[in-house]
């Protein structure tokens, strides 16, 4: 999903030198030499097979394996099954997503919708790990986004321990999403490569007390259609070719191009990002003349499924006409060579088929987000043609799963949680307001939410004095809220205390606020852009402040959607002619999330990061006896 990531967190990142967390340590070039490497392709041998070959471990030579089965037995059958594990959208939750955010909607028998308490990385280990027993060929691949929009725990830390569980999850291929380059190309290559962080170092010590040094992701990281703008060369590996026992699958990565319409200008200074569909082709038509007949593709962009639930049927009443989207349009466009596609983004659990353009059927899956769920497919692998067998029979092809938490912990990734979180505590627990119940952001699925209009308001509270910036109203994009307050203690500090991991979890990019003049037609144009332009088709509806009201009428189209004639401020009608302070994160205020117009904003004025706002309007206007209460989401009147 689209987000507000800020490049430079030098501020935040004060506080946690400030607490003692971080240690001094290797500093490692922004592109270290490694990168050259990146680009060229590579075979991954089994890493989650269970084979008993001479494997020896990690990088074994052929790629990033763990070498497991390199024996070439004789096949017993023309047609061997291999699975494919997947998910998507993980965003470095280690821990279990809090309140509603960390819900599965199920559909009962008899209708009604049950919600499933699911995730953590404790709960998806154990889920993979259980799901490959059995299983002699077996990979596990992800759409995107793994880390970026994090919490806390791995947050505070470049998302390290996420890497960290991932590579401990054996994660065998993922391919980048938009929130990869939350902190730019540099950034990125060092998550993949390894090596300590070039401002923070290391975080930890060894045995010895020596900086511990970062190893980095143990899976390829494709990105097929991101390129270098000075050189056109990928900035990652486009793709990758699993191996055992003659068993060969291409996996072909690529983001959205919409990229750098939802990431700050620094996090893709410098790149290029191209079209999905032409990148997979040609990349398909390489792997093929390689002699790797089954492809499956890692998109980092999805569809919207009719239900929210995981278990709803998107072919029905035929093919794919359950769901709609971009992945739609990209999935008809994508060449017959590729087998399946496994999507994300969007944060939807499906399981679709959708007719590839000679009209075989092909599967589109996405898992939900957050580690809640994952995709369990059968890939029936021809040993004579080299190809996938494609059928109608999705039903026993893919399924979707939940991730419950009523299953064992994983042993490892406890004391990976617990050893991150030692290092957070000192700041992670410490107490920044109070409130009285649940605040949904994340976790509603209401165009206003309640999360967002406390947001806001902070916003506008923090910057209405004049040496803060004069601001009349505050505009957040939703996106960039990523997760709810609740209400239940997350530790030891209490119900109702919002701390500041939790208030991080909501708000982890620490973007700079800006307070900027827009003119009263820029202020409307910004608001009809929400469901208009890039953004028809998947309305991105702001989050205000008090005082500004407006009516959405879905039962028209586009930027009729929202009447000019409705918006006021404090009851009076916005004056196209006038001029209007208006704050706003830096994503924003650079036109972030396709609203141009917010970027033709003059007289601006940097102001404090989004997450210090957020804290201080908590600790001003909550405290044990007056905690703060859900707000009441009556600003924007729907019609519909």
């Amino acid at each position: 999903m689209s987000a507000n990531p800020r490049p430079n967190r030098a501020a935040r990142r004060f506080l946690v030198a400030a607490a003692g967390l971080t240690t001094a340590g290797a500093l490692v070039a922004a592109m270290p030499a490694a990168a050259q490497s990146q680009n060229a392709p590579t075979s991954t041998e089994s890493r989650s097979g269970n084979g008993n070959g001479n494997g020896n471990g990690h990088g074994n030579g052929n790629g990033n394996g763990h070498g497991h089965g390199h024996g070439h037995p004789k096949p017993s059958s023309r047609t061997v099954d291999v699975q494919l594990l997947s998910f998507n959208d993980l965003h470095g939750n280690l821990e279990p997503p809090a309140g509603s955010a960390g819900m599965v909607n199920e559909t009962q028998p008899d209708g009604t919708v049950k919600a499933i308490p699911a995730g953590g990385a404790e709960y998806l280990a154990t889920s993979l790990r259980e799901a490959r027993k059995g299983k002699k060929y077996s990979i596990t691949a992800a759409a995107g986004d793994m880390i970026g929009g994090s919490p806390m725990l791995s947050g505070l830390f470049h998302d390290e321990p996420t890497v960290e569980a991932l590579n401990k999850m054996k994660l065998d291929v993922s391919s980048v999403g938009n929130h990869e380059f939350d902190e730019g190309a540099a950034e990125l290559v060092r998550i993949q490569n390894g090596g300590c962080h070039p401002t923070e170092g290391c975080f930890e010590k060894d045995a010895k007390g020596k900086p511990k040094k970062f190893k980095g992701a143990e899976f390829p990281y494709l990105a097929a259609n991101v390129t270098k703008e000075k050189t056109g060369k990928p900035l990652l590996k486009p793709y990758t070719v699993w191996k055992k026992d003659g068993v060969k699958i291409g996996f072909i990565g690529v983001t959205l191009e919409n990229t750098p319409g939802i990431v700050t200008a620094a996090g893709v200074k410098g790149l290029k990002f191209h079209d999905e569909i032409e990148t997979v082709n040609k990349y398909a038509k390489e792997l093929d003349r390689q002699g790797v007949k089954s492809i499956v593709a890692l998109i980092h962009e999805g569809g919207a499924p009719a239900s929210s639930s995981y278990n709803y049927n998107c072919d029905s009443p035929g093919a794919g006409d359950g769901i709609s989207g971009p992945i739609v349009e990209i999935a008809k466009g994508i060449t017959p060579k590729v087998d399946a596609l496994v999507t994300g983004h969007t944060h939807q659990a499906y399981v679709c088929t959708v007719p590839d353009p000679s009209g075989k059927p092909r599967l589109v899956t996405s898992a939900s987000s957050f580690g809640k769920a994952y995709t369990d497919t059968t890939l029936t692998y021809d040993r004579r043609t080299k190809d996938i067998v494609r059928t109608t029979a999705k039903s026993a092809t893919s399924k979707n799963y939940v991730v419950t938490r009523d299953q064992p912990k994983a042993a490892d990734m406890t004391q990976l949680i617990n050893r991150w979180n030692t290092l957070a505590a000192p700041i992670a627990n410490r107490p920044q307001g109070y409130i009285s119940a649940d605040i949904n952001g994340r976790g509603s699925t209401a165009y206003e939410k309640p999360l967002g209009n406390l947001i806001a308001d902070a916003q506008l509270t923090g910057l209405a004095p004049a040496d803060k910036g004069g601001a009349q109203l505050a505009l957040m994009n939703p996106g960039g809220i990523r997760s709810d307050l609740v209400y239940k203690a997350s530790g030891t500090e209490g119900d109702g205390v919002v701390t500041y991991g939790e208030a991080f979890t909501v708000q982890p990019f620490t973007n700079l606020m800006n307070v900027v003049d827009l003119t009263g037609a820029d202020l409307i144009a910004a608001l009809k852009q929400q469901v208009s332009g890039k953004n028809e088709e998947s309305p991105k509806i702001l989050q205000i402040s008090r005082g500004l009201t407006y009516t959405l009428d879905l039962t028209k189209t586009g930027a009729d959607r929202v009447d000019a004639a409705t918006i006021k401020l404090n009851g009076e009608a916005i004056d196209p002619a006038r001029t209007y302070r208006v704050a706003m994160n830096e994503f924003l205020a650079g036109g972030g999330d396709n609203f141009p117009a917010l970027a033709l904003g003059k007289n601006k004025l940097n102001a404090a990061s989004d997450l210090d706002v957020f804290n201080a309007y908590l600790a001003a206007n909550s405290s044990p006896t007056k905690p703060l209460a859900p707000p009441v989401a009556d600003r924007i009147t729907i019609v519909k």
